[in-house]
């Protein structure tokens, strides 16, 4: 029986940095490799391109292609538009030996074949925006689904479409994204009309999606996400743990309290940081994430006002770009590669993610693998995803939270009970049970997938 061909996109998976959609997209490589598909990812890299075979693999992984000329983009964009009007050609791209993919492992997605249309994503939403008609692809390998990981206004001529939309913040929480929401409510709407399915990854997205696109519930399949953390970090020994925690940043093993995840307002940084000074622990708060829109805000507190001194223009934006005195009792982070943020998870006293809005959570349960005490939101699909394995607090209640941040504190055994919830909670979202949500999922569209 002739292995089912299933293409994915690869909208976040260049990412430097990497994002909850980016994770779940290399996870979904992944384990349909391991459930016996042939997968392709599909690219919009700008460098890889042009008839040289090995320039087109090299550039696929080129970190800083550069930029074109503003008058050079236009004219691409405009060529982009007519052609995905009526179905642009993608360029299959060589996976050798010629690259040295090793180290990139954590961040690479599972392929069989990998193509590229340069600027392909870019150039879907512009072409969106104006003409608000879905942009078609051609690839020059047949595939039997198109798997797109975010809602993108593209489709693949000649394949099932199937489309995750990982929630609904911008229409529900218009104020907390930069996304243009006519835009996006358009787009959303285009692939309710036009999807084969439609994938989403909690019962609290599915609910919001069917409510304010109307799709119907049985078009929803909601597979939740899979949490897998490789054992050489998991398991790693806790003395070499302990050391990479304290050599790099500076910390105490067991006695920190760490949030991770991009600083933007639907985080709630802003409140947390509040919180976390009323509550009186003496533990630092490490706050380990990437600096976002309107980050200025959510981390005004940890300034003294009087320190507040603008540097000068730079290559940077956020906080590189400010000369101030950060209060002694919260340490910022702007980044930690993967290996060194699960030793930081693994050490910290306790995670705190009062997010206001989440499709998944996929950081607290990240958390809960470990072992980490976890305090986190009652709102959105939180709840469904850490069980009773966490504290659950209004993220809106600065109080609550700074009483669920004493509750930790003082209480040795509780930390101790969630320790011991939390990798229980975690099991049930293991690759076994995402194999077959997702072996579940791809049936209802035809395609037989080991489980």
């Amino acid at each position: 029986m002739a292995k089912p061909r299933i293409a994915i996109d690869g909208y976040n998976l260049a990412l430097d940095q990497g994002t909850g959609v980016a994770t779940y997209a290399r996870n979904l490589s992944h384990r349909l490799g391991a459930m016996g598909a042939e997968v392709g990812v599909l690219y919009g890299q700008r460098g890889s391109s042009g008839k040289d075979e090995l320039l087109r693999e090299v550039t696929l992984y080129d970190a800083r292609p550069k930029p074109p000329h503003w008058l050079k983009r236009a004219i691409d964009d405009f060529v982009h538009s007519l052609r995905l009007s009526m179905g642009e050609e993608a360029k299959r791209v060589q996976l050798t030996d010629a690259v040295i993919r090793k180290g990139l492992e954590a961040r690479l997605p599972y392929a069989d074949t990998a193509w590229n249309i340069p600027e392909l994503f870019r150039a879907a939403v512009q072409s969106f925006g104006a003409k608000n008609s879905m942009g078609k692809v051609r690839l020059p390998d047949r595939q039997d689904v198109m798997h797109w990981t975010y809602p993108l206004p593209l489709r693949v001529e000649g394949a099932k479409n199937i489309y995750t939309i990982h929630d609904l913040v911008p229409l529900r929480m218009p104020y907390a994204t930069l996304d243009v929401k006519r835009r996006y409510l358009g787009t959303c709407r285009a692939i309710a009309a036009t999807a084969d399915h439609i994938v989403t990854v909690s019962e609290a997205s599915k609910r919001d999606i069917i409510n304010l696109l109307g799709i119907p519930a049985e078009k929803i399949s909601n597979t939740f996400q899979c949490v897998e953390i490789p054992d050489r970090l998991a398991r790693k020994p806790e003395n070499l743990a302990r050391g990479e925690v304290e050599g790099a940043f500076g910390l105490e093993w067991g006695n920190y309290w760490l949030f991770f995840g991009a600083i933007e307002p639907k985080k709630n940084v802003g409140r947390l940081i509040e919180a976390y000074l009323a509550s009186g622990s003496t533990a630092p708060l490490v706050i380990c994430g990437k600096q976002a829109w309107q980050m200025r805000q959510e981390l005004g507190l940890i300034y003294e006002d009087d320190q507040r001194i603008m540097a000068d223009p730079g290559p940077f934006d956020g906080v590189q770009a400010l000369t101030r005195k950060l209060r002694d009792r919260v340490i910022l982070l702007d980044y930690a590669p993967f290996r060194l943020l699960i030793s930081l998870i693994r050490g910290a006293k306790g995670m705190l993610f009062p997010s206001l809005y989440e499709g998944f959570g996929l950081p607290a349960l990240e958390a809960m693998l470990l072992g980490t005490p976890v305090m986190t939101s009652n709102t959105s699909s939180l709840p469904e995803v850490v069980g009773d394995a966490a504290l659950t607090v209004d993220p809106y209640d600065t109080r609550a939270m700074a009483e669920a941040i004493q509750a930790l504190d003082g209480d040795a055994n509780l930390r101790a009970e969630l320790s011991a919830r939390g990798p229980r909670q975690a099991a049930l979202f293991d690759a076994a049970h995402y194999d077959r949500r997702l072996a579940e999922m791809y049936s209802r569209i035809g395609i037989t997938l080991n489980s």
